[in-house]
């Protein structure tokens, strides 16, 4: 298994307990901290190496061997461009992927606020932005995955994973609140929200944040 983007290797840890012994995990990302933890906490009958890369960089020659490659909330930092070329680099070497949690720009509030609506669009604005010379995908990275693996042969899958917040859990609902309309207010800095996060932070709402998982398999 390679997980691209890794983290702190929370993927890894979630899913290596859901498929057959044994399993050797490479470990891909550019954060040198990142993989140290990521190496060091997987479950027991679980090998780990790590490989400090750009994941947009690797080749087919990289997956030899590779049964299946991984990532989490990475394809909405990709341009089209190197989702594209990812997708024929699993079809060459003819590896199955599954791209978690990838963000598709759709978020519901209860109880509703007028305002969700212009934050949303200027958080979707600021996922879409340009940095570094490079297009970023933001919510349009399923489908764009969607469409690429389709053309480089795979049979694809592809089911919603909302992210479920609220009252139940304040800390982490608090923590993406303060995120989202934060980016938000990057992207348009004009924006008038003025007491909308604390109204919201006092009363926390429901929300559901939507992603999309994609399963690509190459027969």
């Amino acid at each position: 298994m390679r997980d691209l983007g890794c983290g702190t290797g929370s993927l890894g840890r979630w899913l290596s307990p859901r498929l057959p012994l044994p399993q050797h995990w490479i470990m891909t990302d550019r954060d040198p901290a990142l993989l140290l933890r990521a190496a060091g906490d997987m479950p027991d009958g679980v090998t780990v190496s790590t490989q400090r890369r750009d994941v947009t960089e690797l080749t087919a020659a990289d997956l030899a061997g590779t049964d299946l490659v991984t990532c989490s909330a990475l394809l909405d930092l990709l341009t089209a461009a190197e989702v594209e070329r990812l997708a024929a680099v699993c079809a060459e070497a003819r590896v199955a992927a599954l791209f978690t949690l990838s963000v598709t720009g759709e978020v519901r509030l209860a109880p509703d606020d007028p305002l969700d609506a212009e934050i949303e669009a200027a958080f979707n604005e600021h996922q879409r932005r340009a940095e570094g010379g490079r297009r970023l995908l933001g919510p349009d990275a399923p489908k764009v995955a969607v469409a690429a693996f389709e053309k480089a042969g795979a049979r694809v899958i592809v089911r919603p994973s909302p992210w479920r917040l609220g009252p139940a859990l304040p800390a982490l609902t608090a923590e993406w609140l303060r995120g989202w309309v934060a980016a938000a207010l990057e992207e348009r800095p004009g924006l008038p929200v003025g007491d909308y996060v604390e109204r919201r932070l006092a009363s926390l709402p429901h929300a559901s944040v939507g992603h999309q998982d994609v399963l690509a398999i190459f027969s």
